[in-house]
């Protein structure tokens, strides 16, 4: 009867101690959670040591030393330029002409407008933006602003203006340019219609590798990124990496 008894303990106690692992572990990613949202880890970070490295950058990282990012390692730099049909970038023309100057390589990016025809915002886009032998393709920025995520525009109201925006794009500077996306963004209203265009994934807070297969050429990994090379009041700049088999000069527009 007692050897009984025992037999009976040792299933509840391998219970107990799956229970116990099970606990630790969601108590562990719990914090790992919660530290990702504080901008404390990036969770992509340690995967990408191995890719070509670089920097997307704007008015808010402030006055900006290409030579100081190129000794860090940083091999390729996208420079803000415009925003909807009328805004510019207020450091852009001093960072494409530093860029030029220190020879990291450069590409320009504008940030796409929902509430904007593609057409005045390509051109605003080309008027502010010189073309220089051997810059990067031409990039626009395709996310969701102010209240846009909960209240998204019609997808064929989207689809039309973008088109006219890439295909004025590529009708000026002769090469398709390269669109960047969150996943939610890629999956529900651009892949479709966007597919034979290069893809800058984004994945800040999460792993990339969750969401995104091996379809994208850069990839913006963190928004923490920490370095040594601009005054502005923003602290961080934010991180992208080349996907494997990836070169920079893949990305040039000429």
């Amino acid at each position: 009867m007692a050897q009984h008894a025992s037999q009976m303990k040792k299933p509840h106690r391998v219970l107990k101690a799956i229970l116990l692992v099970v606990i630790i572990l969601a108590a562990v990613l719990a914090v790992l959670a919660g530290l990702v949202k504080a901008k404390v880890i990036n969770p992509n970070e340690p995967f990408l040591k191995g890719n070509v490295q670089g920097v997307d950058i704007s008015e808010h990282q402030g006055d900006v030393d290409m030579d100081t990012l190129k000794a860090q390692g940083i091999e390729f730099v996208f420079i803000k330029a415009t925003e909807g049909s009328s805004h510019v970038d207020s450091r852009f023309a001093e960072n494409w002409a530093n860029a030029q100057a220190s020879g990291l390589p450069a590409g320009a990016y504008h940030f796409f407008s929902f509430d904007s025809p593609g057409e005045t915002q390509a051109a605003n886009f080309i008027a502010t933006v010189p073309a220089y032998d051997g810059m990067l393709v031409p990039v626009v920025d395709v996310e969701w602003y102010a209240d846009k995520k909960d209240n998204p525009p019609d997808k064929e109201d989207m689809v039309r203006e973008l088109t006219a925006f890439v295909e004025a794009i590529e009708a000026t500077y002769g090469v398709k340019p390269m669109i960047y996306a969150g996943n939610d963004m890629w999956e529900g209203f651009l892949k479709d219609s966007f597919s034979n265009y290069r893809l800058w994934a984004s994945s800040l807070h999460s792993p990339y590798w969750l969401f995104w297969k091996d379809d994208w050429s850069v990839l913006q990994y963190s928004d923490i990124g920490e370095l040594a090379g601009y005054s502005g009041h923003e602290q961080y700049i934010d991180l992208d990496a080349l996907a494997k088999g990836v070169s920079v000069d893949d990305l040039r527009a000429n």
